[in-house]
């Protein structure tokens, strides 16, 4: 359902936006069934498929046809950009998503992970992404891996330990939408705490990571000669007879007391210095017209020197502003809504994608790019994530604004002047809106008066 033809009030963080009630058609559209050859969608208009129960086809403005063979009608309603480009896709371009739901499971005791990487993605060149979850009380071991890993805890609670290069050990519980970052080769653990579980989302700074090459306590230890064990922590060797002779990984362990009464009591125990964790969604938001925006990096995140992240809220029907990253690949995970995202690579290429909850989307640096919330009714939530020690981005609405105004109307409107004023107009306080709502475009829809 379009957003011009529904008298809705919606609730964000305590604002409120309400759209007024239209009855005229939405602009550009003809008024005919969505995938029809008799529908005019000149505009590129998005359609939320899954929400308003369409099943896409190949048509587009009176060109196309059915499809006759084998469908998998789920998968088209998933990618309605895929079963029906907007016009102004073209070119070759790989391909910028995937499912978590296609990754491969490992089952553990009392868990499970999939892993998103290069294998499974190849654009996914400079991070990889792990989906883990542990029951309460589950532990995935002690453990140290060659690339830094970050995290964002999507469910449930999660007790984490670490060690420094100092000797420093640090130990805190997390809950939903909290981080913790771990650089490369530092020791640390994971253990469940939530009666219903904990899942959370881990990212690693090498697109060819995978968890099958973590190094493993119990690995470790079960390929170490007994000899070599005993002089090592001074004891017997028959002490490690009863070592694990293989990787537990992720295993049923014992419920954990309090942090304070699991601290090791010893004079050689010291706190480390460094925080390992942080309180993302405690964050204060950059408000926007159509969300709010909260990033992390290592300027408020000190120890997280090799990925940055935002954490975006879009309101039904808004759009995360076009821009472009010029200091790394853009990867980002969808936690719920559903979304239409154009890449923009040069050389007239440029090609749409779809993503909803699970998704894992991948935006190569400098490439232009936007993302909309397809649903009028639901919102949006997704992670940006960097590989980067900073969150940087190029708005297009803010370079326009701040360009001298006679040179883009030359650029853009050379043969409209009229058109050319209402351009200026709009980008004339060239304020920078990270998340856009769709008010505007309303308007634009009411007045009918602008001729472009």
């Amino acid at each position: 359902m379009h957003l011009s033809s529904l008298l809705a009030v919606l609730s964000f963080g305590g604002a409120t936006l309400a759209a007024p009630l239209v009855v005229q058609q939405p602009l550009g559209d003809s008024g005919h069934e969505p995938y029809t050859p008799e529908n005019r969608n000149p505009y590129d208009k998005k359609i939320d498929s899954i929400g308003e129960k369409l099943t896409p086809l190949p048509w587009r403005n009176g060109n196309g046809a059915t499809v006759l063979g084998p469908r998998n009608r789920e998968r088209e309603r998933q990618n309605p950009d895929l079963v029906r480009p907007p016009s102004t896709d073209k070119g070759n371009m790989p391909n910028m998503r995937w499912s978590f739901a296609d990754s491969h499971i490992r089952i553990e005791e009392g868990g499970w992970t999939r892993q998103t990487t290069i294998r499974e993605l190849p654009t996914s060149k400079e991070l990889a992404g792990v989906n883990m979850r542990l029951d309460e009380g589950v532990i995935r071991e002690l453990h140290w891996h060659k690339e830094a890993e970050w995290a964002y805890v999507l469910e449930g609670k999660v007790r984490i330990t670490a060690l420094d290069t100092e000797g420093g050990s640090f130990v805190d519980d997390l809950e939903k939408g909290d981080l913790w970052y771990f650089p490369s080769g530092h020791p640390h653990s994971l253990q469940g705490l939530s009666p219903n579980g904990t899942e959370f989302l881990l990212v690693f700074d090498d697109g060819n990571f995978s968890e099958d090459s973590t190094f493993l306590l119990t690995d470790w230890l079960a390929h170490t000669p007994a000899s070599v064990l005993a002089e090592n922590f001074r004891v017997h060797p028959e002490v490690f007879k009863a070592i694990p002779q293989s990787e537990k990984y992720i295993f049923q362990g014992s419920n954990p007391d309090s942090i304070d009464k699991e601290i090791p009591d010893s004079k050689g125990y010291k706190k480390s210095k460094l925080n390992f964790t942080h309180k993302m969604l405690d964050q204060e938001p950059v408000n926007a017209t159509g969300g709010r925006v909260r990033i992390t990096d290592s300027t408020n995140f000190p120890i997280s020197k090799t990925v940055a992240a935002a954490h975006l809220d879009i309101l039904p029907g808004a759009m995360r502003e076009m821009h472009w990253h010029p200091n790394a690949d853009e990867w980002s995970f969808f936690i719920r809504g559903r979304a239409r995202v154009t890449i923009f690579a040069a050389e007239g290429t440029a090609r749409t994608f779809d993503y909803q909850a699970g998704d894992v989307g991948i935006v190569p640096r400098n490439m232009g790019h936007f993302i909309e919330n397809l649903s009028d009714d639901e919102p949006l939530e997704v992670l940006e994530i960097f590989r980067a020690p900073k969150f940087e981005d190029f708005s297009l609405f803010q370079w326009l604004g701040e360009t001298p105004r006679r040179m883009v109307k030359e650029h853009l409107f050379a043969t409209d002047k009229k058109a050319g004023e209402k351009f200026e107009q709009a980008v004339w306080d060239a304020e920078k809106d990270v998340i856009k709502d769709n008010v505007s475009v309303d308007e634009y829809e009411r007045k009918e008066k602008i001729e472009l």
